[in-house]
């Protein structure tokens, strides 16, 4: 575990719930916090434990999972970079109502209850800046949400693809992230039952839908897609077609 450095601070304040602060207001929140990074596929906490922090994801991802009678994961909600999560638990209950996963690889922000809570109760502005920013966060899901339910299974996951594909070339991992081409290749960050989960839809829907992208150039080989023809993909989430929701 590590303070948090500069590079880490302007990425903490882009969470959207964090958005609103200056920099001393973030700063004052912040204090004693610190980064933590997981290596390896790690349980972070378990439904029931204390809620004494919140988080945020730098990197990676997180997931959000409740157990079934007979033992298996039911993912309830996904986390990546870069977002806040569990706050909920810190304002309410005060324990964690889910289990949490962390994957491998990822970077969080550890941010402490009781002091987070107690700077907010001596200036009570900034918990109105937090309320704006939550607010704001959740027209956005709701946007997101009735996007999603409009779509078929073929047209969600292939706006998951050109997402995906939109942040490696800004990444500048496809070239030159300034000149995007018509082909990309990416890896899926999930596995393809979480992606299932993450984008509304059964396992054996993702299959069909990833049979039915073929016809416009998409490719898997593992969590590997190569994708030929991006504007083949765009219409078919402008147009759909193949599939219903």
């Amino acid at each position: 575990m590590s303070a948090l450095i500069p590079a880490d601070l302007a990425l903490v304040a882009r969470a959207p719930m964090l958005a609103g602060l200056t920099s001393g207001e973030l700063a004052l929140l912040l204090d004693g916090a610190h980064v933590a990074v997981y290596p390896e596929v790690e349980l972070l906490f378990s439904q029931g434990d204390p809620a004494d922090r919140f988080f945020v994801v730098l990197e990676g991802r997180v997931d959000l999972f409740a157990l079934t009678e007979t033992g298996d994961q039911s993912i309830i909600e996904v986390f990546d970079s870069i977002c806040t999560f569990a706050e909920a638990a810190i304002f309410s209950s005060g324990v964690f109502p889910l289990n949490c996963e962390v994957a491998a690889g990822s970077r969080l922000v550890h941010i402490p209850a009781g002091p987070f809570l107690r700077r907010l109760a001596e200036h009570p502005a900034i918990g109105l800046t937090l309320l704006s920013g939550l607010a704001r966060w959740q027209t956005r899901l709701i946007h997101e949400i009735r996007e999603l339910k409009s779509k078929s299974p073929s047209q969600r996951l292939a706006t998951f693809l050109l997402a995906l594909a939109a942040r490696t070339v800004d990444a500048g991992k496809g070239g030159d992230a300034g000149k995007a081409g018509n082909s990309e290749q990416v890896r899926l960050p999930l596995t393809k039952s979480v992606l299932a989960s993450r984008i509304g839809i059964a396992p054996e829907s993702l299959s069909r839908a990833l049979n039915r992208l073929k016809t416009v150039g998409v490719e898997t080989h593992g969590r590997e897609v190569a994708i030929t023809d991006l504007a083949a993909l765009r219409r078919l989430v402008r147009e759909g077609g193949g599939d219903t929701p």
